[in-house]
Order: C-alpha cells, then structure tokens, then sequence
C-alpha cells in the first residue's frame, strides 16, 4: 500500500517579482557536512524516544507475527500475568503489576476511557503517553482515586464539547498515543482478582459513548517496518522512520525553529529520507551525528546519572516538567522507557555499586535496609533484577525476578530488625535464600520503584541504600 496518511505538503513560495521590481529572494544555501552532522546528533536525541517506542508499540499493535503482537488500535489488551524473561520488547519492564496495553489513534474522533472501581488496598494506574514519550496524564490511585468513572482523550485538533458523565477531558498533543495500565498483583493467589479489574477497562469512540454516528474513518495508515535495537543505533533510516512519526506529532510553538533546523537535512513530516540515493559524504556525516548523541548521552551517564547529580526522575513527566530537554528524555527512553512520572513512582537506580564500579555477576553484592529504613511509599516498593545489555529481566532457577515489599513477611530479618537482600549469581546459601534477588552471570543493573513515593522519597529526606559488594 501506497502511504495515505502525510503531513501537508509546503507549497512553492511565489518567486514572481513583485510590483516593485524586487528580485525574488535567493534559495538557502544548503549546510555544510560539519552542520549536517551537527543537526543530525540533534535530531537524533531529539527523535531516539520516538523511533524506539515505535518498535514497541509496532510489535504490540501492528505485526501480528510478533510473538510480542497484543491486538488491535484502540482496543485494551490485558497481559493477566507479571512480565518474566520471555517478554523482550520492552527494556526494563516491572514484573510487580500485571499490565494492559492501549494503543491510541485519535485522527479519527475521541476515545472514552472508563476503569472501574478499585478496591482500597490496591494500587491501580493509567499512564497516557504521546509519541514523545511524554506522560501527558494518568488516571489511577494516585491521580483520581480508585471510584472508577469515564474520561475522555481528545486529539490535538479536536473542538468539542465536555459530554455528560465524563469525569474529565485529556488531550493529546500527539495523534497516536500509548495507555499502559498497571494493576498491582498482591500475591500470586490473587491473579483471578486481577483479571476481574483488567476485564473493566474499557474504551469506546467517543460517537459509541454518545450513541450518535460515526464520523468518516481517518485513511489508513501503511506502518513501515521498524529498526532493530541495534540498527537504530547506527542505521541512518533511523531519520526515515522520524519522518513517518512526525507526521502524527503537529509542531509545537516551542519546536518552530528546531523543526526548521531538522528540515534543512531532509528530516520532515512524512517525507521520504531517501539513504540509498544519499551522497557517501552525507551519509557518513549523518552516522557520525548519531554516533556523536550516543557519546553525548554516554557522557550524561556516566558524568551525571552513576554519580547521582542527576536523577531518574528528571526523565519523564509531561512537556512542561521537562522543558523540552530532549537529552533527559532519551536517558529515560534507553534507560527505562515508558517510567512513569515521579509523583507515581520514583526509580533508584544501581548501574554502579558503592565503589563505582559496574554491577557484575561474578561478584557478590548485599543491598541492606536499616531498621525504619525501607522505602517510603503509600502504595508498595520493589526491587528488581536486570540484565545487560539488554536491560531484560533474569531467568533464575527460582523464577524470582524482584524482591517486593508483598514479600516482606517471607524475609529473613537481621539481628536488629534490619532487611539485607543478596544480589549475586550463585545460591548464598539455603538459610538466605528468602532474601536472594538472582543476579545473571554476567553485567547487570538494579531498579528499585517506589510506587506513590510519600515526601521524604521525593524531596531527598530518604535515600536509597547503596549497593555494597561482598568478599
């Protein structure tokens, strides 16, 4: 199929000499190599979050070959189970709360999202993402109580108005969006309970909803295929698979000049970004700026996140929270997409342990909670487990991926009423394998979530234990 759905095509500006006799303006002179290189580097940390969150929402909603395929747009698929290592399509998942998927497309009308009520006791969420991986809203525990209702998500250009029994309106900035719904699992006797919560996510047109007709269909959309992991690190397709994204994403008034810049190297809203036909002087050019952000970011992460100056929770939240830096939102993208916003949860992260030295399975590591000195939360904490590179979670003999705070009855407590849980490959032992968190046998990283972080968690009172390694 052809692709129908473009942006808007610029028109020819009139070139004609106006009545003065003016000389019509000369054509901009196209960048240099070293400029090329340059906006490519932008762009690409600018257009990183995007391109891989495509490849997610590709395997959810588009090819049904995929192992990882849920079903259709604009319909909620529930995953009644915790994530294990099977599921790879997504970096870093939790493996604490069952998940449903929606994906989004709002070209059409808008969409009513109805969750039921929740019990007291349970942590619940919906957290709206855009394509720029923003989180633009959340319905849930934390953001509207767990009484349940109707919310309805609008486009970017819709102009209706608030219908009756709509509890609030949230709008999107971004054509096609992502809800990812969390619902905590308390035990694994209470998955039928679970699923009972996850067949009450609904979503409806809004015209259903209303009981009114249906507008004309939006065209259909011909989705190309998306890159690799690794191919997107160095393919500079990357930037044809940015061009068909942003044809879905209208510019936003703060983004008029960086839109302007990306156009001058041929990345623009659903045009083609021919690398075949591409001068080899060019495409190196362009490889070089996508190296030259993966070394931008190396540097941020090694300068600012393993040594605390900055945190996890700078990388996601809304647009305005984080002031188009679009450097934090790739770390968030590569390090854990789709985290939430910190007022939902916070993510102490161990990539690193007290030495500053990278987290190994060939070592030993305890992570020990002082008495009164675990996680802060009004919902629940976890720790868990993850393998690198692929930051996916641990096959283990024991099937434990984390150590939650619904386990704390099973752990062994220390001689002062403290909690040490081991972090290593081997057993460390029958008499402390309560508190094991199974590492690989090789590189690893550690995510612990605070789910509803109470104030001392977010305003630093609270401090994450550091990672201590063992003899």
């Amino acid at each position: 199929m052809l692709l129908i759905v473009a942006g808007c095509q610029r028109q020819p500006s009139d070139t004609t000499a106006s009545g003065n006799g003016a000389a019509p303006a000369a054509p901009p002179s196209a960048p240099s190599l070293e400029q090329v290189r340059a906006i490519a580097k932008e762009a690409y940390i600018y257009g990183f979050p995007m391109v891989d969150s495509y490849r997610i929402q590709h395997s959810y909603f588009v090819d049904t070959a995929n192992p990882e395929y849920k079903g259709a747009w604009n319909q909620v698929h529930n995953t009644a189970r915790v994530y294990t290592p099977d599921d790879k399509a997504i970096q870093t998942p939790n493996s604490d709360t069952p998940y449903s998927q929606l994906g989004v497309d709002l070209r059409t009308e808008p969409l009513v999202i109805t969750v039921p009520p929740v019990d007291k006791g349970r942590y619940f969420s919906a957290q709206f993402i855009d394509m720029y991986t923003y989180n633009f809203a959340y319905v849930g525990t934390r953001a509207t109580g767990n009484d349940g209702g109707s919310f309805l998500l609008a486009g970017p250009g819709w102009k209706g108005e608030t219908p009756p029994g709509i509890k609030d309106v949230i709008r999107s900035e971004t054509e096609l969006a992502f809800i990812l719904f969390r619902t905590q699992l308390l035990g694994a006797d209470d998955i039928d309970n679970v699923k009972k919560i996850q067949a009450g996510y609904k979503v409806q047109p809004l015209s259903a909803f209303l009981g009114t007709p249906a507008p004309p269909p939006a065209p259909t959309i011909d989705f190309i295929a998306p890159l690799t992991p690794e191919q997107q690190k160095t393919s500079p397709e990357f930037f044809a698979i940015l061009n068909f994204l942003l044809q879905f994403a209208p510019t936003d008034p703060s983004e008029v000049a960086l839109r302007e810049r990306f156009a001058s190297i041929g990345i623009e809203p659903g045009k083609p970004f021919d690398v075949a036909s591409m001068p080899a002087d060019r495409r190196q050019a362009i490889q070089q700026g996508m190296a030259d952000a993966w070394k931008a970011f190396s540097d941020h992460k090694t300068n600012d996140i393993d040594t605390g100056k900055a945190s996890s929770a700078d990388s996601f939240g809304t647009r305005e929270y984080l002031k188009n830096n679009y450097m934090e939102r790739m770390s968030g993208a590569v390090l854990g997409i789709y985290g939430n916003s910190k007022d939902e949860a916070l993510y102490p992260a161990y990539f690193v342990d007290s030495a500053g030295q990278k987290l190994d399975g060939r070592n030993r590591y305890t992570l020990r909670f002082a008495p009164g000195q675990l996680p802060p939360v009004d919902a629940f904490w976890s720790t868990t487990m993850y393998e690198l590179p692929s930051s996916l979670l641990v096959a283990n003999p024991l099937d434990r991926y984390l150590i939650n705070s619904a386990m704390l009855p099973s752990l062994q407590k220390d001689a002062d009423g403290g909690i040490t849980l081991y972090l290593q490959h081997e057993s460390p032992g029958k008499a402390r394998e309560s508190n094991w968190l199974p590492a690989p046998a090789g590189p690893f990283l550690v995510a612990m979530r605070l789910y509803q972080p109470k104030a001392e968690a977010l305003d630093g009172r609270w401090k994450a234990p550091a990672l201590e390694r063992t003899p």
